[in-house]
């Protein structure tokens, strides 16, 4: 059997299982404060995955009311400084993909391809907003810190609930699933900032018991349809400055960051694979007409 084969047959399993009714049942235990289920979790992830805990605020993991608590812990002060010049990375994980938008198509894994239109919700006025423009996947593993802190500043003007499936999104589902990120439960959060209109794509994933922004809360409305949040009116103005956490999630998944054409670069030391930090340089803008003389 080829690899290509072993790798479908792998993956094969996650069509069959009735993801969200699991999932619930994971949100259901991680939120269970009974010390017996909360600390056995702890201890297996600890175990499993080889978390360092003295980057933690709370060093102790049993201290922890839940596993979700745990598992959303926040760091020590210090310990992801926010790069001063550019744009900041919105996690801790890894690149699935970075670069350039095709047009509308975003580059997923070798022979899989989604576009704006698809991730976006089928919401064709912000698709347009991004196409030529730039992405950026940020894959989290079980083992990563799991807030979503902004790359830069922003003014919060729009926020769209996309319900969807909750296939995996590791680099094995990726490879094998079409338009995985754009099938996904999602939550998209549009900006105004320094370099134009920027979208923070927040997608669910297997077992992921949700996903909550610091200004909603949890984002799972229940009928699961598409919903949209309007954040233009005064009373409901939201500003985050860079770094500031927008979000989290419960267990892992994956963030997609989304700018404009013609307004920034992504690190040239960047490439799918290469490990990152929260905070730490994604990019930089690209230097406006004014400044280069023309």
């Amino acid at each position: 059997m080829t690899d290509s084969a072993l790798n479908r047959l792998k993956v094969l399993p996650q069509y069959c299982v009735p993801q969200h009714l699991l999932s619930r049942a994971v949100g259901l235990l991680a939120e269970s404060r009974w010390p017996l289920i909360k600390n056995t979790f702890i201890q297996f992830f600890l175990r499993r995955y080889g978390i360092d805990m003295s980057l933690a605020a709370e060093e102790n993991p049993t201290a922890y009311a839940t596993f979700n608590d745990f598992f959303t812990r926040a760091l020590k002060d210090g310990v992801r400084p926010i790069t001063e010049h550019g744009i900041a990375c919105p996690a801790d994980g890894s690149i699935s993909q970075l670069g350039a938008i095709d047009d509308d198509r975003i580059f997923q894994a070798k022979g899989h391809h989604y576009t704006l239109n698809q991730l976006l919700g089928g919401d064709e006025e912000m698709a347009a907003r991004f196409r030529h423009g730039q992405f950026a996947t940020v894959y989290l593993s079980p083992r990563d810190y799991h807030r979503v802190h902004m790359p830069l500043a922003g003014k919060l003007t729009h926020m769209t609930y996309v319900p969807g499936k909750l296939f995996s999104v590791n680099n094995l589902t990726a490879g094998q699933v079409p338009a995985l990120f754009a099938r996904n439960e999602r939550v998209v959060a549009y900006f105004d900032t320094e370099l134009g209109p920027m979208a923070v794509v927040l997608v669910g994933a297997m077992v992921v018991a949700s996903i909550e922004t610091v200004w909603e809360g949890l984002v799972t409305p229940p009928k699961r349809t598409l919903k949209h949040f309007d954040y233009a009116p005064r009373d409901r103005r939201i500003e985050l400055g860079k770094g500031e956490e927008m979000g989290r999630f419960k267990v892992g998944s994956t963030a997609i960051v989304l700018f404009g054409p013609g307004k920034m670069q992504w690190n040239d030391a960047l490439q799918a694979g290469s490990r990152v930090c929260m905070g730490e340089q994604l990019g930089k803008p690209l230097p406006s007409e004014s400044s280069t003389g023309r």
